[in-house]
């Protein structure tokens, strides 16, 4: 691992001016996957920070247990499902990283003889400290063995990158393997450093700085400890890319990298709502029903169980997702000069006596521009979406203090798909419902509880 440590250091946490990385930013980071007592298949966050990691980990968990799995009792999933679970999630997300199978997939764990040694004055364990727990010298101790714990300040930054061990695995087979016997590793109080190590690791470094937008800037924030949106991408989609929309953008003679297939699990973000960016349909519109939510410093999950969200994409959103990718100020128009591109796009007529008919159509006044809206009306009428008028839906905060009561439990509630009129029903303006309108501008939700779930 010596000889890439400088390399994966600068690739996450920079190259500091003075002073090296923050001691407290190191240690907010230094904690496993550890699940909620409370619910029993999601993860906690103990401090800000490693949300990047764990809210995508927890959403392709999810995806596991409700679709993969399909476990009727979701909820209250044992410790050996969770076990399994856990350790096919990270396998798929190291999968999905992994450039070339030729490569063969990297897990980083401690070196053999050199895992960290309890403190001394080391108080009991606790799930609310941050510690880091080696794995055992042998992957097959017993599951009930508990391993050494210290504390993340006894390791520090610089013992912790001094002892760590880079393996190579070369099939799915061995690679599921392997995860099931790194679960305690997993699970320690430096897992999610050293899955997301792993996974850097499997994807490559020069891999991923031709993604990433600007290679100066760190996964992880020096100053505030978050990870970056090229992380969260790394983890959604294996393309650590720095934006969210679809396929790529030229911008000033700069090619900028977007999403480029539909993602599995999607996202949101609040900073759309606040016209900060725009998220493409391949995260909007993921395949399975479950989406991280992003705030201004956090990231959580919204799922529910109806596949119908998520049906195949029908012929007039990829019309307007078409339509998007010739629009990328967002401004909802396009030059008339382009109409003829965008209809040769959707394989629509292109000939050029009927584009001309369309824009004299479509641009009555002669403004110049195509609107969006017009466009879709005139060649993509309103389509039955088949989404359901309302739904079950469960959000996801795992940072106990975001959570009623400090308990990192699953917040329950309906969410209502209304037309474009005066809805009914209107509920209270809060940043879980503004993130959701950027998918479903008229979304209304009534929660089973008092208090509306926490984006932050």
């Amino acid at each position: 691992m010596s000889e890439l440590n400088k390399e994966v250091v600068d690739l996450v946490w920079g190259r500091p001016t003075s002073g090296g990385v923050s001691a407290s930013i190191f240690r907010r980071w230094t904690q496993g996957f550890l699940f909620s007592e409370n619910e029993h298949s999601a993860l906690e966050q103990f401090e800000g920070g490693p949300c990047a990691v764990i809210a995508p980990v927890q959403a392709f968990l999810l995806k596991y247990v409700l679709f993969n799995k399909e476990s009727p009792n979701w909820r209250h999933i044992s410790e050996e499902e969770q076990k399994f679970a856990l350790c096919s999630t990270l396998s798929e997300i190291l999968e999905s990283a992994c450039s070339s199978p030729s490569t063969g997939y990297c897990l980083v764990s401690w070196a053999k003889g050199q895992t960290p040694h309890a403190s001394t004055h080391a108080k009991p364990r606790t799930q609310s400290q941050t510690q880091c727990t080696p794995e055992p010298e042998s992957s097959q101790a017993p599951q009930e063995l508990q391993p050494t714990t210290v504390s993340a300040e006894d390791l520090g930054f610089e013992r912790f990158h001094s002892i760590l061990h880079k393996r190579t695995v070369q099939s799915l087979s061995e690679l599921r393997e392997e995860m099931m016997s790194l679960y305690l590793t997993w699970r320690g109080g430096c897992g999610v450093l050293l899955f997301l190590y792993s996974v850097i690791l499997t994807k490559g470094i020069e891999n991923i700085k031709n993604e990433i937008q600007d290679t100066m800037e760190p996964l992880i924030d020096p100053v505030h400890g978050h990870g970056s949106q090229s992380l969260v991408n790394l983890f959604v989609t294996g393309h650590a890319v720095s934006n969210v929309w679809d396929g790529d953008r030229e911008c000033s003679g700069m090619k900028l990298h977007g999403i480029h297939k539909q993602a599995s699990v999607g996202f949101l973000t609040l900073m759309e709502s606040l016209r900060y960016c725009k998220v493409g349909a391949f995260l909007k519109s993921p395949k399975f029903p479950i989406w991280i939510l992003g705030s201004e410093t956090h990231l959580s999950v919204l799922f529910t169980k109806e596949r119908s969200l998520v049906g195949p994409e029908s012929t007039s959103e990829q019309a307007r997702r078409v339509f998007q990718s010739f629009d990328p100020e967002d401004n909802g128009f396009i030059p008339e000069s382009l109409l003829e591109d965008v209809m040769k796009a959707l394989d629509l007529v292109s000939e050029t006596e009927y584009v001309s008919l369309m824009k004299s159509k479509l641009d009555p006044e002669s403004l110049g521009i195509i609107l969006l809206g017009p466009f879709l009306l005139e060649f993509f009428p309103e389509q039955d979406s088949g989404i359901p008028d309302s739904f079950p839906v469960y959000h996801y905060n795992g940072l106990k203090q975001s959570n009623h009561n400090e308990r990192v439990e699953y917040v329950e509630g309906t969410a209502l798909v209304l037309g474009f009129e005066d809805p009914m029903v209107r509920t209270d303006d809060t940043p879980v419902k503004r993130c959701l309108q950027t998918k479903w501008p008229y979304i209304e939700l009534l929660w089973t509880t008092d208090h509306s779930p926490s984006l932050n």
